[in-house]
């Protein structure tokens, strides 16, 4: 079977919006990537070392493939994880891939199938579809380029017209790849991103040591609520020395609160003492988004809320194999609510961009656009994680544009592990907004050169602008 990369895929079959979606997405398909907030390791490019193979490159940081595998059987033993042990299996990496592709049928229709076939045939040169007789000819073939100077990270970065990449570290990491990163003399952009939530999430497995932790980088004494913010700050400004634009909060909900300081030192102390209730410690992490858009409007540093996923669904999976690999879950959200004590402190400040992100797309229309088409500190980030395809990119559209604008978004992030990926998601991207614009264009609701400039916009300037690059 061959690999088909049409090159009018996604765009719309009625022909003349089809014509208007290819004019427009020429004229951005070659601009260059930015990617402002994902999660590739930061190793990669301060090393520059070979890949090892295109198993640990493709398969295994995948949790897209990952949790679509688990869901047909395959363990994550078989797909050589390493357990929370971190004794790693001893699976041939060769064995991996066969078991990859003996179910590559599996992602038919899905985002996923979308960008690895770009992988397969835009980066790699592959014409053959990927199945069970011919993966080992793919693995080998991928294997020897990744040995080539012309695929060592940072060649690959800059032939994927990478113009930035942020990384996401927590406050914990003592960010030695990016400073080695800072010091070297390669052109290449890569930055980090400030990702808190093990420190100011109660719930968090190890609250009370990764507060001990904090303390002992920051040097600041973390006993008192007082010592605790003041070290929180010492650590955003260290990311900022390093090329931090932006922070990043993965809370369950979108909840804020507005507390007396005398009770934040209260919630603070049974935290560390982890007695906390379920209730307490929601009310905790919702007075910590209140501070960190407090800090924000102090710092500068861009602010994301990522909320709405039921994290580690599946305990056993968790209990083996740690976060990140797959099991968590989308659950309804709630935002008009739960956001004013936040809105109510500095919702009408300018200055502060807080870029909101969902996984429950009821609330596109009913929530989140007229939230976004009404205070200047709120953006909308783009469609996100489970609805990071080609049609949950056109609902956001549909949903958000008339009442929230272009303008009120954010262009795209990738938000990604898969480093290869990158050109593949940037490309649906464009792609589909070429294709909305192109049914504005042909309902005579937009013209042509505003269209233009529309497809520029969507595609790099937003994203360049709101993230403050």
């Amino acid at each position: 079977m061959t690999l088909l990369l049409h090159p009018d895929r996604l765009f719309s079959a009625d022909p003349a919006q089809r014509d208007i979606g290819r004019e427009l997405y020429q004229a951005v398909a070659g601009l260059p990537i930015v990617s402002p907030h994902g999660h590739t390791d930061p190793r990669w490019f301060a090393d520059n070392a070979p890949f090892d193979n295109a198993s640990e490159l493709l398969v295994q940081p995948d949790h897209y493939l990952l949790r679509m595998l688990y869901s047909q059987g395959v363990g994550l033993e078989e797909l050589g994880i390493a357990g929370t042990a971190g004794q790693s299996p001893e699976v041939d990496p060769g064995a991996v891939w066969q078991r990859f592709a003996d179910h590559y049928h599996l992602f038919r229709g899905t985002p996923t199938r979308l960008w690895l076939d770009h992988v397969f045939g835009e980066v790699f040169g592959i014409d053959e579809l990927l199945h069970s007789g011919n993966a080992q000819l793919i693995y080998a073939h991928i294997n020897r380029l990744l040995a080539t100077p012309e695929f060592l990270p940072r060649a690959l970065f800059e032939r994927f017209n990478i113009e930035l990449i942020a990384t996401t570290e927590s406050p914990l990491d003592t960010l030695d790849a990016h400073r080695r990163l800072a010091a070297d003399t390669w052109s290449g952009r890569v930055i980090t991103a400030f990702r808190p939530d093990p420190v100011l999430d109660p719930e968090y497995e190890g609250f009370a040591d990764n507060i001990a932790r904090l303390a002992q980088l920051s040097g600041i004494d973390c006993a008192t609520y007082g010592g605790y913010l003041d070290a929180l700050r010492e650590r955003r400004a260290f990311f900022r020395s390093l090329g931090a634009t932006s922070t990043d909060h993965g809370h369950p909900s979108a909840f804020t609160a507005d507390l007396s300081r005398a009770e934040c030192e209260r919630l603070y102390a049974d935290a560390l003492a982890q007695s906390l209730s379920a209730r307490e410690a929601e009310l905790f992490r919702g007075q910590m988004l209140l501070e960190m858009a407090l800090m924000s409007l102090d710092d500068g540093l861009v602010m994301q809320l990522h909320p709405g996923v039921l994290r580690n669904h599946n305990p056993q999976l968790f209990a083996r194999f740690g976060r990140d690999r797959g099991a968590d879950i989308p659950v309804a959200g709630e935002y008009v609510r739960n956001l004013k004590p936040l809105l109510d402190r500095v919702g009408n400040e300018a200055a502060l961009t807080l870029i909101l992100f969902t996984l429950d797309e009821t609330t596109y229309a009913r929530e989140l656009a007229p939230l976004a088409g009404h205070y200047p500190a709120l953006k909308l980030g783009p469609a996100w994680w489970f609805h990071d395809s080609p049609e949950g990119m056109l609902r956001y559209r549909q949903q958000v544009t008339e009442t929230a604008g272009f303008y009120n978004t954010v262009g795209f992030n990738d938000d990604t592990r898969a480093f290869l990926s990158i050109p593949a998601r940037h490309d649906v991207a464009r792609r589909i907004d070429c294709r909305f614009l192109a049914g504005l264009v042909a309902e005579h609701r937009l013209g042509m050169e505003e269209a233009r400039v529309l497809a520029t916009e969507l595609a790099y300037t937003l994203a360049v602008r709101a993230y403050k690059l």
